[in-house]
């Protein structure tokens, strides 16, 4: 697609020539290359053994990454995709736009699904799914999309989700309190997820710093994970998530990279603070203002924090304004031409790292 111009923002779909899929990653890109997650790669070049991993669609075999296998996949094999991020210097996953082959967009391919009708069970699921949400919500089709498999055409109508995107920062508010009211209503045919006795059967718990029971308090409150009831129809209950992304409308998308700013890591923190501003918590990257209000671990530095700022999925709407929290992760410390010659500031940055599963961020109870 070299010489097109792309505006592509989170979640939007990416298949190179060789038949690896990536899901863009936020809204921060260098000039004509855009911050990925490698997620599928075609059977042709990438076989797993996890039974979760097949993805089979009308024409093709894909197998889905876990983890971090995927971006070590790229890094070996197809070094082209790896960029080096100079305001992190860091080596990361990337696309650059005469390397993308094809752009798939969730609110595009919601349009060309409700042009083709519900060809199964799934897709029929997802429409009365997405007939429940604007009804009640007065939301417009043209305000979701559908990522993940749905995007890719290789869902499986007995085995997959629904999964939405939901753009724009007022949209979003108002799906969640919608989303809140069906869940209270036992006909709605929509209940929360995170309410369910088995939402972490058979799943491995790593966090060492964030146990299971915080974890679903906090996921239970966003709203955004729902279960619709389907048995009448395909006889089963669909996982069905409503995740938040801006919209290009109304200036919510703004890119911060800048080449001439610099990010430095200046040690592992671990503090109280207070929230100070939420507006930009649900998306990715996650951005909550803070004030601290004690150093449990860390250099002197980290009271001097003045944000959290978060790709972790699991951080994603985590906490809310005036909220006294916990957060541990890698301090930062941010240098930027436009302050002045001693201007800097500092934020506590969660991401993938090698103590990954020591982050947390969560309401202090």
């Amino acid at each position: 697609m070299a010489g097109e111009y792309l505006r592509l923002c989170d979640r939007d779909g990416v298949l190179t020539r060789e038949g690896l899929l990536f899901r863009v990653f936020g809204y921060n890109h260098p000039s004509k290359v855009y911050l990925c997650d490698v997620e599928y790669a075609s059977a042709e070049i990438f076989q797993s053994t996890d039974s979760r991993a097949p993805r089979e669609g009308k024409d093709s075999l894909f197998f889905k990454f876990y983890n971090d296998e995927g971006m070590k996949f790229v890094a070996k094999k197809y070094p082209q995709y790896m960029f080096f991020h100079k305001m992190l210097g860091l080596e990361l996953v990337g696309v650059s736009e005469e390397d993308i082959f094809k752009v798939r967009k969730p609110q595009e391919r919601l349009v060309e699904l409700q042009k083709q009708g519900p060809t199964d069970e799934l897709l029929a699921a997802m429409e009365r799914t997405l007939k429940i949400a604007t009804a009640n919500s007065g939301l417009s089709t043209g305000d979701f999309g559908v990522f993940g498999s749905m995007l890719h055409n290789f869902h499986h109508p007995k085995y997959s989700d629904i999964d939405f995107t939901i753009y724009g920062k007022e949209q979003n508010v108002k799906m969640c309190q919608t989303l809140q009211e069906l869940y209270r209503d036992k006909t709605s045919g929509l209940s929360n997820e995170f309410t369910s006795d088995q939402v972490m059967d058979g799943k491995r718990w790593f966090f060492t710093n964030f146990d299971v029971k915080d974890f679903i308090w906090h996921q239970c409150r966003k709203q955004i994970y729902g279960l619709y009831d389907d048995r009448a129809y395909s006889g089963r209950i669909i996982k069905a998530e409503f995740e938040p992304v801006k919209s290009w409308k109304g200036n919510e998308i703004v890119n911060e990279y800048n080449h001439r700013h610099c990010i430095t890591r200046r040690g592992w923190v671990k503090i109280k603070a207070r929230v100070t501003a939420d507006d930009d918590g649900p998306f990715i990257p996650s951005v909550y203002g803070i004030e601290p209000l004690e150093v449990l671990e860390g250099p002197r530095a980290a009271g001097e924090v003045t944000r959290v700022f978060s790709y972790m999925e699991e951080f994603r709407q985590q906490v809310h304004k005036d909220e006294v929290v916990i957060v541990e992760g890698n301090l930062e410390e941010v240098q930027t031409p436009e302050l002045s010659a001693e201007g800097c500031f500092y934020q506590v940055t969660l991401t993938y790292c090698p103590r990954y599963y020591d982050q947390v961020l969560k309401v202090l109870h």
